[in-house]
């Protein structure tokens, strides 16, 4: 064996990657499922009486998945056989079945785990039936798509379905320090940079050891900062064509003479475009992203009125056409300005990059399923059309995320009613919680 090896150009001790090398022994190493695998957990509960049911893993990627199934076969003293039903066929799945027969005729159980089981078509999923039932297999399927969807009813009624979270922050570090452990040197990091890390995981664990072992193999003598955490690990973006450096300057102008309520500028920019040959279509996109950015709400019909313009330019074309720019340069400018809008998506766009792929809250959740209701998805749910003044006070963030304050309007032109509207709800939320 030794020498088919060292013919391929390998060694039978060939590293292999952090995660596999750092996988877990023992169900009581797998973090971040505490739900499942705890002392009162249902799987550890399993595990312990050395009886399994059928089961589905539902959960999204790098959150222990496969390492649960295969410990789990371990601990419960079940023979192990995996299949992926990326690479699997009918015939997989008859030998598969066969050899679980034979093992059963000799005394010993199975455990089938079927990684993306819901890539099996439904006549596949439905192959699985008499053998679940008749206990050939004890089935664990591995899945990141809702099972309600994507499993057959016949199926899923022959198994339990446990729901994995995604790797919460406390989880992520520890695999960080497991890692650190096992290198014998700390991750290379100032701490911004190591929550940086984190959250780039957005909460599995795989892509995060993956992340940890490009970071070991560097060997930077001095800690990254966040900046150069990105270096390394994103790609830069592409830099702007420098040949055309006026065509930037020029849009410029004109877009800081519109923000600046100076309607004389912005036309005389405008003009210096046109007439050096820009094409109008590449202003008017300016200026509709002009009546998004700056004006916003403060005059909602700005951008409304671009699009208008923009589309009068398409009908008529040149000379007709750029006279409807120059009008909606001339109405942007005028304007009340609000950049509101433009601060507010900037401020919730960090946030959904920090907090990764947090569930909404269970009651604003629909269940078209019977499995759905079951995890109380649309519980509690409070209809606002039949609350006082039309407004229930609910909290429609996360559960895991404390509720932030992302758009604060400056109270001009039309985000004055805005202004009012918002500081009543806030009252009422703040009664309601009272």
């Amino acid at each position: 064996m030794a020498d088919l090896f060292e013919a391929a150009g390998l060694t039978p001790q060939a590293p292999s990657p952090l995660a596999d090398r750092l996988r877990p022994q023992k169900l009581d190493e797998v973090v971040g499922q505490d739900h499942l695998l705890g002392p009162e957990g249902p799987i550890r509960r399993m595990a312990e009486a050395k009886r399994l049911s059928s089961m589905i893993l539902w959960g999204p990627p790098g959150t222990g998945k496969t390492t649960i199934a295969r410990l789990l076969a371990r601990e419960a003293g079940y023979e192990f056989q995996q299949l992926s039903a990326v690479f699997s066929g009918v015939a997989d799945l008859k030998k598969a079945f066969e050899a679980a027969r034979m093992r059963r005729l000799a005394g010993q159980s199975t455990l089938l785990f079927v990684d993306e089981i819901h890539r099996f078509n439904r006549a596949q999923q439905d192959g699985f039936l008499p053998f679940v039932e008749e206990g050939i297999v004890t089935l664990v399927g591995a899945t990141t798509e809702n099972p309600s969807f994507e499993l057959n009813g016949a199926l899923l009624s022959r198994c339990q379905v446990f729901v994995l979270k995604r790797l919460d922050d406390a989880a992520l570090e520890t695999l960080l320090m497991k890692a650190e452990a096992f290198e014998g040197r700390p991750l290379p990091l100032e701490p911004e940079a190591r929550n940086a890390l984190s959250a780039l995981a957005d909460g599995d664990g795989r892509y995060l050891l993956t992340l940890a072992e490009t970071l070991f193999n560097i060997g930077s003598a001095k800690p990254l900062s966040t900046k150069q955490l990105g270096e390394v690990l994103q790609k830069r973006s592409p830099a702007y064509d420098k040949d055309r450096e006026e065509h930037y300057n020029l849009i410029s102008a004109l877009h800081k003479s519109i923000r600046g309520s100076d309607p004389d500028a912005a036309l005389y920019w405008l003009a210096r475009m046109l007439a050096g040959g820009e094409d109008p279509l590449f202003v008017a996109r300016r200026l509709i992203r002009a009546a998004a950015e700056d004006i916003g709400e403060a005059d909602p019909m700005s951008l409304v009125l671009a699009n208008a313009a923009k589309d009068t330019y398409d009908f008529l074309g040149s000379p007709e056409g750029e006279l409807a720019l120059a009008q909606l340069t001339i109405h942007l400018a005028t304007a009340p300005k609000s950049n509101a809008v433009y601060r507010a998506y900037g401020a919730a766009m960090k946030a959904a990059k920090e907090t990764g792929s947090l569930m909404p809250p269970k009651h604003i959740l629909n269940a078209p399923t019977r499995l759905m209701k079951d995890l109380g998805y649309g519980k509690g749910y409070a209809y606002d059309h039949d609350a006082q003044e039309a407004f229930s006070g609910q909290d429609y963030f996360p559960d895991e995320m404390e509720r932030r304050t992302f758009y604060d309007p400056k109270g001009l032109g039309a985000e004055k009613h805005i202004r009012e509207r918002l500081d009543r709800w806030a009252e009422l939320r703040a009664k309601k919680g009272s």
